[in-house]
């Protein structure tokens, strides 16, 4: 009797892990279209030569915003790690924000925070990163530039590349806050997994992030 109900229980449990593993690979999937649509358009060469000297990157395929007097937005991500082994598995993260004000429009927005120093590769791997207030972040468009000046913009711990499509005009994080999942790390390993031990140490593997792997190495030679 105790056998069939261990049994019985491990068949309920399978569909929920199933569903959830298909949550984490589609936004794996999601940001490996988004690094090859962004990084690939022929007016991306200042992200491409960024991406060549990056320490990490974390992608957020679908940033999706509303607002109406009170607005928000927030989406998945996830961030992977150069180690001597080539580009880290993903850990996974979310971003949200808030605010009050006259607003009212949507907009989808894809962004790729390319990391350039160990200061901003350590904030983002914090439990919570506030954009803005952690590191220095510098905001830019796939072919319109850094804003700023360009000594600034190579000076920033992270350069955030971000195209998007919507009534809002241009896009604005500053301070939405990163916080890591480990919850969907857990499920995508199978075990549980911090930020710091996936895109550090390389450990982890999931051979459904094959593809981000490669078309990260692709776009940050090698």
């Amino acid at each position: 009797m105790k056998r069939m109900l261990m049994a019985a229980l491990f068949a309920l449990c399978l569909p929920l892990a199933a569903h959830a593993q298909t949550e984490q690979q589609t936004l794996v999937d999601r940001a490996t279209l988004t690094v090859q649509e962004m990084l690939g358009d022929k007016n991306a060469s200042e992200a491409r030569n960024l991406m060549r000297k990056s320490k990490g990157v974390l992608v957020c395929p679908r940033i999706f915003k509303a607002g109406f007097i009170l607005g928000g937005q927030g989406g998945g991500c996830v961030m992977a790690g150069r180690t001597q082994n080539g580009w880290s598995n993903p850990a996974f993260y979310g971003l949200g924000s808030g605010s009050i004000g006259f607003q009212i429009g949507v907009q989808d927005a894809q962004i790729i925070f390319i990391v350039l120093t160990e200061k901003g590769l350590q904030a983002l791997l914090d439990s919570q990163f506030k954009v803005g207030a952690d590191a220095s972040v510098a905001v830019a468009t796939i072919g319109g530039g850094v804003s700023g000046s360009t000594t600034a913009a190579l000076n920033a711990d992270i350069v955030a590349f971000a195209a998007t499509r919507g009534l809002f005009a241009g896009v604005s994080i500053d301070g939405s806050l990163i916080s890591s999942r480990s919850d969907w790390n857990q499920e995508y390993y199978g075990h549980p997994m911090a930020a710091q031990q996936i895109v550090l140490s390389g450990e982890g593997n999931n051979p459904g992030a094959d593809p981000l792997r490669e078309i990260l190495s692709r776009f940050s030679g090698g």
